[in-house]
């Protein structure tokens, strides 16, 4: 940014024949032409305080804005004035932007000056100059508050107030495209910076999650081979006695304290997960086409990445079915850490309560599914869009209640991995690693302690369901 002034200063003083200095509208020194003139005019004190401490004093701002610069839409020619350390005539090129003051160019003047030609075009510059200042103005603001505010109300003319403040506070931007992100866990209530990710038109903590992703079936064997409850002698990769996969760090769900809160995938006061992990991110990002989402995709890997990537010390792990260890799931290839949630495109902020349901829901399946993350739009998550938007902690259905116990963690995960395989036995016993008829033993276990018959689709319906919906 501060090589992009400078080439601007620079472009002025060529323009004009003269050395510019850009400061901004509170007379701190931006940006400098380069002065190799043998005049020692050409450096009075004020010019030469100006550069060498970076800002000008109060009686000096009060001088040049006697006339009339915060006002004024073209160059102003304000005349020397030896008292006031003010040797030479200058010429103030007033930066704006939406009728609004940002900065001074200013360059001093001789006779008979520049033309009015190019005056006019030094002014071009100065809007380009204020377009940059505006932007870094803009990229600085704070909207934290405005965002939270949205995502947090409960509804109604609430809803309508916060929309509105937050309208104002982005100004033009509030009516463009944007993307919602969702970034969870986030280590911490502090927002960052919105210079951290590019695009970034506000972000804000808000409590997180409403119920922790869970091993609702904390124990197993392992991966593949036969376990204990496939009648063998062995009892999986960790041997008889071994500690089962994920047993210490099964956790129970909790629910968010206020009407609506679950809607939104948020935790209620005093709501804290165990571990620690009490907070996520929301990320507002600009968008210039709905078809062209690289810009979040972009905004949520750098988001991630200042999350710390991986999983937050101390935090609960994704529900897992005992297979590849706590924290994993088959296939997925990488530790479940933080993930981000990204809404479907929206142009203006009227509907930003939908789009962090869906980001927030998108969050959910990743840190339930890794292998949708670590960045997961909230088109991609399949039948998890219907699943997130159950009740934060929905009953097990009698049925499969006792199914979906410690007890039972690989016959859980068995059903789990042939109803994902469509029903094909040859594909979810090799997924699995086991031998077919260890299969077929496996689903008659299934079938006698739910009472549900795997050949009917509507029970196959219902448990598939009910494991999908145990993970979150």
């Amino acid at each position: 940014m501060k090589a992009d002034y400078q080439d601007l200063v620079d472009e002025i003083s060529a323009l004009l024949g003269a050395p510019a200095t850009l400061e901004n509208r509170d007379f701190g020194l931006i940006a400098f032409g380069a002065h190799d003139s043998d005049d020692d005019t050409a450096m009075d004190p004020v010019r030469t305080r100006s550069i060498l401490t970076r800002k000008s004093t109060p009686a000096v701002r009060a001088w040049f804005e006697g006339f009339g610069i915060t006002r004024a839409t073209g160059p102003v020619r304000i005349p020397a004035a030896p008292d006031a350390g003010v040797l030479r005539d200058r010429i103030c090129l007033p930066v704006r932007h939406r009728g609004v003051v940002l900065g001074y160019v200013w360059l001093l003047d001789a006779d008979p000056g520049p033309s009015a030609g190019r005056l006019t075009a030094a002014m071009e510059v100065a809007e380009r100059i204020g377009a940059l200042l505006a932007d870094e103005e803009r990229a600085d603001a704070d909207l934290s508050r405005e965002l939270r505010a949205v995502l947090t109300a409960e509804g109604g003319w609430q809803y309508d107030m916060a929309v509105a403040a937050l309208r104002t506070a982005l100004g033009r931007d509030a009516e463009g495209l944007h993307a919602l992100l969702c970034v969870a866990p986030w280590p911490g209530p502090g927002t960052p910076s919105v210079r951290t990710a590019p695009g970034v038109a506000a972000l804000c903590t808000v409590p997180w999650p409403a119920r922790t992703a869970r091993d609702p079936h904390p124990g197993g064997t392992g991966a593949g081979g036969a376990g204990a409850e496939d009648g063998g002698a062995g009892a999986g990769a960790g041997g008889p006695g071994a500690p089962r996969a994920g047993a210490a760090a099964a956790t129970a769900g909790w629910a968010p304290a206020g009407p609506g809160a679950a809607d939104r995938g948020l935790a209620g006061p005093g709501a804290a997960p165990p571990g620690g992990a009490a907070h996520g991110l929301a990320a507002l990002v600009r968008l210039r086409s709905a078809e062209a989402p690289a810009p979040a995709l972009t905004a949520a890997t750098r988001l991630r990445d200042a999350a710390g990537g991986g999983a937050p010390s101390g935090a609960p792990p994704t529900a897992v079915w005992a297979a590849g260890g706590a924290g994993t799931v088959p296939g997925a290839g990488h530790p479940a850490g933080t993930v981000v949630g990204v809404a479907d495109p929206r142009r203006g902020v009227g509907d930003l309560a939908q789009a962090w349901r869906e980001a927030a829901s998108a969050a959910r399946a990743a840190l339930a599914q890794p292998r949708l993350g670590p960045v997961a739009p909230w088109a991609s998550i399949g039948p998890y869009r219907l699943l997130t938007a159950l009740p934060p902690a929905p009953p097990h259905d009698r049925a499969v209640r006792a199914l979906l116990t410690p007890a039972h963690t690989e016959l859980a995960r068995t059903a789990e991995v042939f109803l994902d395989n469509a029903g094909q036995a040859g594909r979810t016993a090799a997924a699995l690693g086991i031998h077919r008829q260890t299969l077929y033993y496996r689903l008659s276990r299934v079938e006698n302690l739910t009472g549900l018959d795997l050949d009917e689709g509507e029970d196959r319906l219902l448990l598939h369901m009910a494991l999908k919906t145990a993970r979150m």
